[in-house]
This record gives structure tokens, sequence and C-alpha cells, in this order.
């Protein structure tokens, strides 16, 4: 049953606050409504409340205020911010302002008890501590007896310094063990666990941002593990290991019969994190079809299962986290900009192994506390000599690399038994690390050339990474020279190495009568023009384009024709009324006599094709067709070399 809470619900329509009041006062809380941001802020002067709901827009204000004024006086109160449907902007800067959650209207009442019962588990509750602060203490102090210590800080790493304890923060035992998994007491990493064990109280989403290798889901885990949702369920998903088609899926869930195998109802990864954190490792690797689904889910608070008519509620934290520039994949249209804001309301930024290099002792112990206990073997401790190698390597895969290289080094049998006369203790280690430098700063770095030469001068070459070409900022100022053979360049000096001063080439002398030449520059290549198609070309291709058979070669003689009538009678009608023979090959007989047409007809319009088709009836793909099969070439150099047939704007 939830435990009684003092409640300040601030909204200036009179039927909202009669609502809710109704329905926290049947969870057994005890309500305070206000109308104003004025009555809101005398009623917080006369008492202190568990949990603030105020709407946004007010008449004599805006809910925001109240929310930066409980922050900035520090004050224990649980904040919600209600704002209007499709307000996303703002609810992302309530929740920058403090806020612990929000609700987007119209308001879903079995939403509201939700939160509300969120934002009163594990809060400090002022208004109701009175009574169990005396039984608080040894409960506490036996908390803190229990809590489990890291690998780094159990006595088979002697010497090593305690891990330092974050005042102020009321964290559990189980929010301690998962920010002792975070190895590191650098700055960098203190400053980490401080903003972990910071925003880890709120409802907010957070973005994880760091290099691969860097431990983001041990950050995630540790936001959840110091969350009021510690109890609840820790669900990783790697979005860039799922396929395409199975997204939607595996993220809602599915029907029965939704998809051919679903024989019963799956729940997805909302559903399985419901009351706990849903981690969402490589955010940036999901497509843009499913990230308008994830920005629906992540918005309302609602998910629809692949194959359902309704949409469910779900509770569930968003942790993402990522490698790439989300900002800069927003830019090039790879990543939806509504749903980057929506993630980055809070953002964790992981440093890499390189800005914390002091840490490396305390990784590899606790890493090889680690290996042996997977093993199980007996505690291993670093050599001095392992301790110098793994120090001057650069470590581009953070603690990834770092853990690959102790396991081959146990592997290899190049570690040494914990209190053996060969182990190096902590203190010792600490000592080497920071005495040895790196082979080469790694490529991430953005120092210039001479800068690097400088923090590195004693570098080994063969210590030295393969380096891009990088041309010289200045040219050096060459005195003209007349045309001759000129001595080679100097070579180029080894990377760290002062350059030789820029000496002007000297040319090799030439015999007289050959430096007395002038020289003349061979004469520029014209451009290459492919010459126009002809018109027998064109006619080849069109005949080709109609199937009719067509070759350049000269077309061959056609038999002679037979002779006209004395009485003048046109060749059909002479040989129909037998003043001339029967022609012997009746096709070759009609292909000649429609060839003379044609030329007939093309001589008397100058070959325009157009004007030859319209006198003879025909249409220009009809003409253009007979001219291929007949072999008909306009006579004329001109229009063969040109490509021109005389066709007047006539088109294809």
């Amino acid at each position: 049953m939830t435990t009684a809470a003092r409640i300040l619900v601030v909204d200036d329509e009179p039927d909202l606050l009669t609502l809710y009041e109704l329905a926290l006062i049947r969870e057994g809380h005890q309500v305070q409504t206000a109308s104003t941001l004025a009555e809101a802020r005398s009623a917080l002067a006369e008492t202190t409340f568990d949990v603030l709901i105020t709407d946004m827009r007010l008449p004599d204000g805006l809910g925001m205020e109240l929310l930066r004024e409980l922050a900035a006086a520090r004050r224990p109160e649980r904040s919600i911010m209600v704002t209007a449907y499709g307000s996303p902007e703002t609810a992302v800067e309530a929740l920058k302002a403090g806020a612990f959650d929000y609700l987007t209207k119209p308001v879903d009442l079995k939403q509201l008890r939700t939160v509300v019962a969120s934002a009163l588990q594990d809060a400090p509750a002022p208004a109701r501590a009175a009574a169990p602060v005396a039984s608080a203490a040894p409960a506490a102090s036996q908390a803190a007896t229990a809590r489990p210590a890291p690998a780094t800080l159990s006595p088979a790493a002697p010497g090593v310094p305690a891990a330092p304890a974050f005042e102020g923060e009321d964290i559990s035992p189980q929010g301690q063990a998962a920010l002792a998994r975070l190895v590191g007491q650098s700055p960098a990493m203190q400053m980490a666990k401080q903003r972990i064990a910071k925003v880890a109280r709120s409802m907010a989403p957070v973005l994880v941002h760091g290099e691969s290798g860097t431990g983001k889901e041990l950050v995630a885990n540790a936001v959840h593990a110091c969350s009021h949702r510690a109890s609840g369920p820790f669900v990783p998903v790697n979005c860039g290991a799922i396929p395409e088609n199975l997204l939607e899926a595996e993220f809602f869930g599915a029907r029965k019969g939704s998809y051919t195998g679903a024989t019963q109802d799956r729940a997805g990864f909302f559903q399985a994190a419901a009351g706990g954190t849903l981690f969402l490792d490589e955010i940036g690797d999901l497509p843009l079809a499913m990230q308008a689904k994830l920005l629906r889910a992540i918005q309302e608070r609602r998910v629809r299962p692949l194959g359902a008519t309704q949409e469910e509620p779900v509770d569930v934290r968003i942790v993402s986290a990522t490698h790439k520039d989300l900002a800069a994949q927003v830019q090039a249209g790879h990543f939806r900009q509504d749903l980057y804001y929506r993630l980055n309301v809070i953002e964790l930024i992981v440093p890499p192994l390189r800005e914390r290099r002091e840490d490396l002792p305390l990784l590899c112990q606790a890493l090889l506390a680690r290996i042996a206990s997977e093993a199980g073997s007996p505690p291993l401790a670093l050599t001095p000599q392992l301790m110098r190698d793994i120090a001057s390597q650069p470590l581009e895969g953070n603690v990834r690399e770092l853990e690959n290289l102790l396991h081959r080094a146990v592997a290899l049998g190049e570690v040494a038994l914990a209190g053996s006369p060969g182990a190096l203790d902590w203190a010792d280690a600490a000592r080497i690390a920071a005495a040895a430098t790196p082979a080469w700063p790694p490529p991430a770095a953005a120092m210039p050339v001479p800068a690097l030469a400088a923090a590195y001068p004693a570098a080994p070459p063969y210590a030295q990474p393969p380096q891009a070409f990088q041309a010289p900022q200045t040219l050096p100022q060459m005195p003209p020279q007349t045309p001759s053979l000129q001595a080679p360049l100097p070579q180029a000096p080894f990377y760290g190495q002062p350059a030789a001063p820029a000496q002007p080439p000297q040319p090799y002398p030439l015999p007289s009568a050959v430096a007395a030449q002038p020289f003349v520059p061979p004469p520029a290549p014209a451009a290459f023009q492919p010459p126009a198609p002809t018109f027998a070309e064109q006619t080849a291709r069109a005949a080709q384009a109609y199937g009719a058979p067509f070759s350049l070669e000269p077309a061959p003689a056609a038999p002679p024709a037979a002779p006209v009538s004395d009485a003048g009678l046109p060749p059909g009608e002479a040989v129909a009324s037998g003043q001339t023979p029967l022609p012997s090959d009746l096709e070759a007989w009609l292909n000649e006599q429609e060839r003379q047409v044609l030329i007939r007809a093309l001589n008397e319009t100058g070959f325009n094709r157009t004007a030859a088709a319209a006198r003879l009836g025909l249409n220009l793909r009809q003409i253009r067709y007979r001219m291929a099969r007949l072999g008909i070439v306009p006579p004329g150099s001109h229009a063969e070399e040109s490509g021109n047939d005389g066709d007047d704007g006539e088109a294809a």
C-alpha cells in the first residue's frame, strides 16, 4: 500500500483540480490545491510537501518559475510538470529545470498515480520523516558495513587508497556498488560519478556519450542502481544488433498471429523493463522509420504491440548511449532532430582512458582480480616490466583493449602471484604509470605536427605510428631558372628531426649549343571531337530499329528495267498489255519501281522526307523504312558529312 504523502496541486482549471484531488485522495494522500503561482508560493512558504504537481501555464506566470525557485532553494519536493499535448520541447525544458517527471494533457489518471508513486518511492519525505529518524541511523550503519567492496578495494590489492564517499548524496548500497564498478579515482572519473549520482534521482532521459570500450553500459547500470527504480529490471538493448524487420516486434512486443510463427503473445523490451530502466545502446544505429516510432513511445509513454489495435501504457526510464556524434548525424539527416532533443535531456560524458591514465594501476588490479576469479586461479599481480609495457601503449581501445592485453599477459605467464617477490604493489605501479610515456599520442589528438614533435622528441623511429602525408604549410620561393636538368630535391627529414634550410637547386652544366637554343614548348594537342554520324550510318541505325536488312556496302546493281513501250505506257500497263516481256524477278522489279517513285518524290522536294512522305500519302516512319530497305542515300557529300538529311523540324 502506498504511504500517505502531502501533495500540492497547482492548476487554474477547477475541474482538473477536483479530478486530481479525488484521484489522489483515493490513494490515501493529503492534497492541497492552488490556482495561481502566488497561492502556490504561499502554501510552500507555510509547509513542506512531498510532491508538487503544477500546470505549465497559470494566470500569473509559468509553472517553470516554480520549478526553478524550488531548485534554487534546494527544497526536497519532487516536481511533476503537466504540459499541453504535443509540446515535447516544453517537457524537455521542464526536466532540465529539475522536474522529476512530466505528464501530457489529457492526463490519464492511472498514469498520474504511477508517476506520483514513483516520485514518492525512496523520496526524502521530510513531512513524514520525524518518527523514523532515530531508527534510521542503525540501519544506515548496518547497510554501510554490508556494502560489497569493489575488486580494487579488496585486501588483495595492498596500498590502494579508499574511494572517496559522495557527501550530500543519499545513495543506496546497490548504487554504491554500481559506482564502485566504475574503477578510477582520477578527477575525470570522480566528476562523472558525482554527475551520475545527481541525475539518477530524476526521470529525465539520459544520453551517455563516450568512445568504444569506455564502459557506457556500466555508467547506464550505475544510473539505474542509484535511482528509485533500482528494484526494477535493467534491460540493455543493442540497437545495432537487431534486424530492421524485427525492430518493432522486439521493442513493442507482438500479438498472436501478427506475423508468421507468432503462436502466442510476446512482450517487447518496453514491457520487460516496466518499472525499471531501458538502456538503448548504440542508439545512433536505429533506422529513421524506427526513430519516429521510438519518439512517440518516449513522448506519450504508450506503445502499440505489433498486431494490436490499442496502445498500452508503459512505465520505463530511457537511458541511451552512442559513440557517434549525434549532433552531426542530425545535420547530415541520419538522425531525427526531435528524437535527439528528447534523448539528450541530460548528457553524461564517459572520459576515455587517455584522459585518466593515472587510473591504469587501479584498472589493472581490478581486471586481474576478475580474470583470476573467472579462471579459478590464485590472486594475480602486475610485474614492473608488464606495467611499463602497458603504460607505454596508447590504448586507443580504452578499457576493452587493456583487458585484452591483461588476458594475453596471463596466458603467456607475464604476471606474478600476489605477494610473491616479483609482484608489484599499487604505489610502485602508480609511479611507473606516471613516469611512462605512450609510444605516440592517439590519433584523436588535434595537435599540430610541430607541437607533436616537441612533445615527443625522444621517441625512437620504430615506435612511431604510420603518419599520413601532410603538405608543407609554405613553399620556398625559387628564383626563375632557364630550362635545364635540375639536381634532385633534398630528401624530407625524419619525423621529430629539424628540417634543413631550403637551398635553391643547382642546374647541371649543358653544352653551349644546346643552351643557346630557345626553349619551344610542344604544341598542345587538339581536343578530340568525335565525327558526326553520316546519313548512311543514321539510316543503318533506323533499319536496325525497324528490323530491316541493311549494310553500309554499296547496294547491288538492280536488274535492268523493262523497256518502255513505244506507246509511252507506264511499265505496269506495258507489262500487263504484253508490249514488254514479263520480268524474271517480280520482287526485284517491284522494288525498282518503288525505288524510282521514292527517288522522284525526294528529288522534287529537295530530299525533304517529310514533304516527300506527304506527297506519297505516307508518314515519316513509313518513308524512313522504305528508304532504309531500298538503300536510298541522299546525294552530295555535304549531307553525308554533316548528317543533315534535309528534314526541317521533323521529330524522330
